[in-house]
């Protein structure tokens, strides 16, 4: 990893993020990608890494990757940029931004209840995260970094569940044959791009369901009861 590079995928998610024409500041994106070749791969991974601590969904970078790289090599650098990127932001919520995380949330009960329940299944409930969209990635990457999760385990259950969703993306972006289809989010794909998407539609119902639940129970298990003293 170079400064240069990590420099250079900073100026590229801080263009992404303006919203001054999104879809030509991505084909140039994309144009860039093709134009560094295997480098354009490293700078593709690192870009998630800006990415994830300013807050910019990162879906079209994926389908970019998609787009210059193909399934395989862009599946790879996405995956490791991803999970990179999401260990970055959870180390800084955990040490450069704890005291002020803390702060946000210390009255919150609900995230009270969270952290005990990470702290006796965090690798379930990261992991079960990760495959809900419904969920704030980018913000449950700081979040997490003040519970008592380890380290070891939110990578893992990260890069695992996060895994399914930047294959869909990826698939997406090499199934488009114009930029046009890049820079919508969209592509014609074939009948098992579509039943893939589908499955994926079902899927995140699915976990939604099986977090909520999943939540109730945390809530309830952490519940404590104050004794009243006698007077």
């Amino acid at each position: 990893m170079t400064i240069a590079s990590l420099v250079v995928a900073m100026i590229v998610v801080l263009t992404l993020r303006s919203e001054i024409d999104l879809r030509a500041q991505t084909a140039q994106f994309v144009e860039m990608l093709r134009a560094q070749g295997n480098l354009g791969l490293m700078l593709l991974g690192l870009a998630y890494i800006p990415a994830s601590l300013l807050f910019v969904p990162s879906p079209l970078l994926t389908i970019s990757g998609g787009f210059v790289f193909g399934m395989v090599r862009a599946v790879i650098a996405i995956s490791l940029g991803s999970t990179l990127a999401a260990s970055v932001t959870f180390l800084v919520g955990r040490t450069l931004l704890r005291q002020f995380i803390e702060q946000k949330v210390a009255n919150d009960a609900r995230f009270r209840a969270l952290d005990q329940a990470v702290g006796q299944h965090g690798f379930k409930i990261v992991f079960l995260s990760r495959l809900s969209p419904v969920l704030p990635y980018n913000l449950l990457n700081y979040a997490f970094g003040v519970t008592r999760v380890r380290f070891r385990d939110y990578v893992l259950a990260s890069w695992s569940g996060m895994f399914p969703g930047t294959c869909l993306y990826v698939s997406i972006g090499a199934a488009a044959k114009t930029l046009t289809e890049v820079t919508s989010g969209s592509s014609q794909s074939g009948i098992a791009q579509q039943a893939l998407f589908g499955f994926g539609l079902l899927a995140t119902a699915l976990v939604s369901v099986i977090l909520t639940k999943i939540a109730k129970k945390a809530l309830a298990d952490v519940t404590v009861v104050v004794p009243t003293t006698e007077t």
